[in-house]
Parts: structure tokens; sequence; C-alpha cells
């Protein structure tokens, strides 16, 4: 069982719960990532307000982190109830 594979999407998606749960939470700290780079870039604009903007940015920048760890807990999560002899068979090739 390869991580990231393209059919894994649809295999899980009878998951529904879970593979809701894990897609609300990617959509919402990519929303978040998003929302604070713009009020970020806004900051900048005036000096008063650069060193919250700097935060806005570094706050954003690990919400951008968390969505590959999202995507990679979700991998490592199906694989825990998936098909351990199909990946040791890729992990020798």
């Amino acid at each position: 069982m390869q991580l990231f594979h393209p059919d894994r999407q649809r295999r899980y998606q009878n998951d529904t719960k879970t593979y809701a749960i894990f897609e609300l939470a990617y959509t919402s700290v990519d929303l978040a990532a998003a929302i604070l780079f713009i009020v970020g870039s806004v900051m900048f604009f005036y000096q008063a307000y650069q060193t919250p903007g700097t935060w806005c940015f570094l706050v954003g920048s690990i919400f951008f982190a968390m969505k590959p760890t999202l995507r990679i807990t979700r991998e490592f999560f199906y694989l825990h109830d998936g098909d351990y002899d199909d990946l040791a068979r890729r992990l020798k090739e």
C-alpha cells in the first residue's frame, strides 16, 4: 500500500466520518493560513503594525506547515488499517 496513492482517496471515502474530519481540518488550516497572510500583508502597510504583521506571517507559516502534517497523519491513520503485505512488498522494490 503506497502512501499518497491517487486511488486511496476514493477507497476511503466510504469511511465518511474520518475522511470528512481530515478534509475539514485541512480546509480550516488552509483558510486560517490564507487569512493570516492577508491580514499580515495589510498590516505591513503601516509602520505601527509591522510587528503584529510579522506574527501573522509566522503563525500563517505554521498553519501552512500543518497542511502536509495533516495529510501524512491521515495516510498513517489509514495505513494502520491497511494491507501490510502490500506495503512490505513495495518497500522491497
